[in-house]
C-alpha cells in the first residue's frame, strides 16, 4: 500500500534536509515506533522494519539523543539481501525530551516533530495540577505548541469550572474539556491533526489518550481497557510510543503512560510565566523567592495573587533543572581536572556520575 508522505508532515524543509542522502537504495521514512532498537518506519511504499546502520550506531554511542524515536524523519536503506537499515535521522523540528528515570545525566527523547504537544489530564477523579505543570514544562521546551486537554469531562458536573481552575496553572495555554463519549471539543482536537500535522499526547496511564485517538479516527485503532472499580482510575494500555496516521487527517503520536516525568533542559519559566511576571519586580535579579528582601513573588503569594502551591512547584522543578545541569557538567568534566573551586555538593555529583 502506497502512502502520501505529505499527509504525515513531509514538506519542503525535510526534503531539503534529505537531498544530500538521496542516492540509489535510500529513501525517506517516518518512524512510527521503536522496539528494542528496531524501528518500524512508514515509507511511500508501505511499512518496513529497520535496524540501525553502522553510521547511526556510532552517532548514538556519542549522543544517546540521536537514537531514532517515534515521529522522526529518517533515511532508510534497502540492501541487496533485503535488509533495511536507518542510515541517518533528519534534523528534528521539535523534540519532547525528559530526564531519564534512572537519574542519568542524559535525556530521553519521547517524541519528535510534533506540531502540537497536548497534555492529557483526566477530570475524574480530580486533575493533578503538579503533573500538568511538569508536562507543560516538557511541552514548552519541545518547541511545539502546548495545549491542555482535560479528558472524561462527561464524568464531572461542571467541566467548564474545572477547566478554569486548571487554566490558572497553565498561563498562556489553551485548556479544553474533552469527552470521547459525548464528543465535547473532539472537533477542536481534530483541528490539531489537519493533514500534514502531528499531534503529540502526553499524559499518565489511564488518562484516556487511547480512547481519544479512537474518537479522532472514528474507529478502534488503539486498544483500551475499562476503569478499575477500586479507585475509578483507568488502566495502563499503551506500552510504547506510537505514531498513528489518521485517515483523511495527519497523525497522532501517542505515548505510554508516563510514570516519572523529569524535566531535563528548560520550559519551566514558560510554564510559570505568571510567576516570572511578578519576578521582574524583585530587588535582586537572582532572587530565589525564598525570603529575600523585597521579593515581589513572595509579596504576590501573601496578597493572594499567586498560589503558594505554584511557587512550591516552581522551586521543585528548578531544583531538578539545577541537578540535571550539575550532572551534565560533571559528566563532561575530565577525570584529572581540579576540584578546588567546586562545592561539596558538586563534588558528590561528580563522583556519582563517574561511578555510573
Amino acid at each position: 500500500m502506497t502512502l502520501d508522505l505529505a499527509s504525515l508532515g513531509w514538506d519542503a524543509d525535510f526534503a531539503a534536509a534529505y537531498a544530500k542522502h538521496d542516492v540509489r537504495g535510500q529513501r525517506p521514512a517516518r518512524v512510527t515506533c521503536m522496539d528494542r532498537g528496531i524501528a518500524t518506519v512508514q515509507t511511500a511504499r508501505g511499512a518496513d522494519r529497520a535496524s540501525l546502520g553502522g553510521g547511526q550506531l556510532l552517532r548514538v554511542s556519542r549522543d544517546p539523543l540521536a537514537l531514532p524515536c517515534a515521529g522522526d524523519w529518517v533515511v532508510v536503506r534497502t540492501w541487496p539481501d533485503k535488509r533495511v537499515t536507518v542510515e541517518a535521522v533528519l534534523p528534528r523540528r521539535t523534540q519532547i525530551v525528559r530526564a531519564n528515570a534512572n537519574e542519568e545525566s542524559r535525556g530521553q527523547v519521547l517524541a519528535a516533530n510534533v506540531d502540537v504537544a497536548a497534555v492529557i489530564e483526566p477530570m475524574d477523579p480530580t486533575p493533578d495540577f503538579g503533573r500538568v505543570e511538569r508536562l507543560l514544562s516538557l511541552a514548552w521546551d519541545s518547541g511545539a505548541r502546548p495545549v491542555v486537554l482535560l479528558t472524561k469531562s462527561d464524568l464531572v458536573g461542571d467541566p467548564v469550572a474545572v477547566a478554569e481552575q486548571v487554566a490558572e496553572s497553565a498561563p498562556g495555554v489553551e485548556v479544553y474539556p474533552v469527552s470521547a463519549q459525548t464528543g465535547q471539543n473532539v472537533d477542536v482536537v481534530r483541528s490539531f491533526v489537519a493533514p500534514g500535522r502531528t499531534l503529540g499526547l502526553l499524559g499518565a496511564s489511564g488518562a484516556g489518550k487511547s480512547t481519544l485517538v479512537n474518537a479522532l479516527a472514528g474507529a478502534t485503532v488503539m486498544a483500551t481497557q475499562q476503569i478499575r472499580r477500586a479507585d475509578g482510575r483507568g488502566r495502563h494500555t499503551t506500552t510504547f510510543r506510537s505514531l498513528i496516521p489518521l485517515p483523511g487527517l495527519g497523525a497522532v503520536l501517542d505515548t505510554p503512560g508516563i510514570r516519572a516525568v523529569g524535566v531535563f533542559a528548560g520550559g519551566v519559566d514558560e510554564a510559570f510565566s505568571d510567576l516570572e511576571a511578578f519576578a521582574v519586580a524583585c530587588r535582586f535579579a537572582n532572587c530565589e523567592h525564598a525570603g529575600e528582601p523585597d521579593c515581589a513573588v513572595w509579596a504576590a503569594v501573601e496578597n493572594g495573587d499567586l498560589p503558594l502551591r505554584r511557587l512550591e512547584s516552581w522551586r521543585k522543578l528548578h531544583r531538578e533543572l539545577a541537578w540535571q545541569a550539575r550532572r551534565r557538567e560533571a559528566r563532561a568534566t575530565p577525570a584529572g581536572s581540579p576540584w578546588k573551586y567546586r562545592s561539596g555538593a558538586d563534588m558528590r555529583v561528580i563522583r556519582r556520575v563517574r561511578e555510573t
